[in-house]
């Protein structure tokens, strides 16, 4: 009856199997990077801002405190510091005459989630690459492998890239030319770049088939270590895979020592503030008492902080991922207060309260119910007073209605479940895609990030915008591709695939499978375009939105992977 929420294919992980790798220090962390916006200056005061002395590293400087830091050795840190800035330095040069190099620059720095240092610099570099092909197109990148790239990098940050570049690589037949069968590289790239298309693009829809045909046609006849990569490309491509793993796959052209250098002494500093962004969560977890008023409840607070870090992988976001850890901790607990405790009449004055916003008006639940409501209250309460305090808005209005609208969908589907009523599919999946829980996910996150400082700005995420329904029905599907019963529980979950396969006729399940996979590629197509310049969100929500929809696949595991493994080894490497 009741969602499938966001994380529900992670292996368990609660409290008492982590408690020893976890330092007992709850660390405070508060200052946030500020960025220097460059891109309103003229190319000459670029140039000018350039040849200015480097500022000294803003992670270090602002990002982190001493008390942090304390853990880790002093030459550890500044060398730290030191190398930012060589690759600072290594980044910019040459940055008057962009060239390929200054791209597969910007791509590693991005796989390796060293990006959030060399934002201007990254910025510079692509609207200067993509001023040149506006002026010039592609007539200095004749290989399918620059081309490819190229599109990729330009799209991946909103850059308006004509998909019509591949042209200079088909026939007149609109046909991909035969021979570039023999340039595998080309055609990974070129995998690789058909994924950030968007509705309409038939060039793109023929490079997706073509590359991905003749790469697995290659497969045999290639040696074990380049397979393997071929391999994981094809069921992994960048933009639809989580950016953790996609590292398994960096391309030979990544293999700067400096760069991985910089990326080792990365993850050992932001263990400490991870380790204390965890324990602040069991803290307040503990305090919370929810584990102990409803026993049959989730109580998994390691594992719900994985949707806060794989969406904000930035280690200065660190209060911003402790705060939607608490949200997706009470997305959980509604759930399973809607799926396995309450009666329905209890759940409709509790959805009452909730759109009132007025605590009394559960006074004479249950306790599950009261305890439940009050931990919604005051959380959200909360966050929008540190919201207010930070960006001058006060997003309560936005919240409580995200919150309202969440309930809502609950009792529907509590409603539904105690009349015996079997929805239609497209029934069930409208409703879903609130009660999946991204939407409350993301409108928490928008004035997190200081998005919605205005009423106007509040207004876009106020109505659902294409951007948050987008990322909801990815997961939304996803999620029910696996339809069985949530994790042992009592209640009785609905699924799209479920109700699709009762209304439509497939000759087997493996083509109900790939017809609903081929909904989530269209979503996909429609993500993209909302991501594309111009738009209302900043760069940190869109990217948080990405890389949430990029945790999907792993967190359902709907390409037959074992997704608990891969999270389970990516909660212990950041621990």
């Amino acid at each position: 009856m009741a969602a499938q929420n966001t994380l529900s294919a992670i292996t368990s992980f609660t409290p008492k199997s982590i408690p020893q790798l976890l330092k007992p220090a709850h660390l405070q962390t508060t200052s946030v990077r500020k960025d220097r916006h460059i891109s309103s200056l003229t190319t000459s005061d670029r140039l000018k801002w350039r040849s200015k002395p480097l500022k000294p590293n803003e992670f270090i400087c602002k990002c982190i405190n001493r008390s942090l830091l304390q853990c880790q050795p002093e030459d550890t840190v500044v060398k730290h510091a030191k190398l930012v800035e060589v690759v600072r330095e290594m980044t910019t040069n040459g940055i008057d005459n962009v060239k390929f190099d200054h791209l597969l620059m910007v791509d590693a720095l991005e796989r390796l989630g060293l990006d959030y240092h060399y934002e201007d610099e990254i910025n510079l570099i692509l609207e200067q690459c993509y001023l040149q092909i506006i002026k010039k197109g592609f007539i200095e990148h004749r290989n399918l492998y620059e081309v490819s790239l190229s599109f990729r990098i330009l799209r991946q940050r909103g850059f308006r890239v004509p998909s019509d570049v591949f042209e200079l690589f088909m026939g007149k037949n609109g046909k991909f030319i035969e021979n570039l069968k023999y340039d595998i590289r080309g055609l990974t790239e070129l995998y690789e770049a058909s994924h950030l298309s968007i509705e309409g693009e038939d060039v793109l829809e023929e490079a997706a088939k073509f590359s991905s045909h003749m790469l697995q046609n290659t497969l045999s006849s290639l040696d074990d270590k380049e397979a393997r990569r071929v391999k994981y490309t094809l069921e992994n491509p960048h933009r639809r895979n989580f950016t953790y793993l996609s590292l398994l796959n960096s391309p030979k052209e990544f293999d700067a020592p400096i760069l991985k250098e910089l990326a080792e002494l990365e993850c050992m500093i932001a263990q400490p503030i991870r380790k204390m962004e965890i324990n602040e969560v069991l803290r307040w977890w503990k305090d919370l008492g929810l584990g102990q008023d409803l026993k049959l409840a989730r109580n998994q607070p390691l594992k719900w902080y994985v949707g806060s870090m794989a969406s904000l992988a930035d280690p200065t976001l660190s209060q911003q991922r402790i705060d939607m850890t608490k949200t997706i901790t009470l997305i959980y607990i509604i759930d399973d207060v809607f799926d396995i405790y309450g009666t329905l009449n209890e759940l409709t004055l509790l959805t009452e309260a909730v759109n009132m916003w007025d605590i009394s008006v559960v006074d004479q639940l249950p306790y599950y119910v009261k305890s439940s409501f009050k931990a919604v209250y005051d959380t959200t309460n909360e966050i929008a007073s540190r919201v207010y305090e930070k960006h001058g808005f006060n997003p309560i209005k936005s919240l409580r209605k995200s919150w309202a609208t969440l309930f809502d969908a609950f009792l529907v589907e509590a409603k539904w479940f105690a009349s015996g009523h079997i929805p239609k599919s497209e029934e069930y999946l409208k409703n879903g895609l609130i009660t999946i829980g991204v939407q409350v996910f993301l409108v928490h996150m928008f004035f997190l990030l200081g998005d919605g400082n205005t009423e106007e700005k509040a207004n876009l995420i106020d109505n659902n915008h294409e951007i948050v329904s987008s990322v909801s029905n990815i997961f939304r599907i996803s999620n029910d591709l696996q339809y069985e019963k949530d994790e042992n529980q009592e209640g009785h979950d609905g699924s799209y695939f479920k109700y699709l396969l009762m209304e439509h006729e497939f000759n087997s399940t493996e083509i109900a499978h790939e017809y609903v996979k081929k909904i989530i590629s269209d979503t996909w197509k429609c993500l993209n375009k909302e991501c594309l310049s111009p738009n209302p969100f900043s760069e940190k929500f869109l990217k948080g939105c990405i890389n949430l929809a990029r945790l999907a696949p792993l967190m359902y595991g709907y390409n037959n992977k074992n997704s608990s493994d891969l999270i389970e080894k990516y909660i212990r490497s950041i621990l």
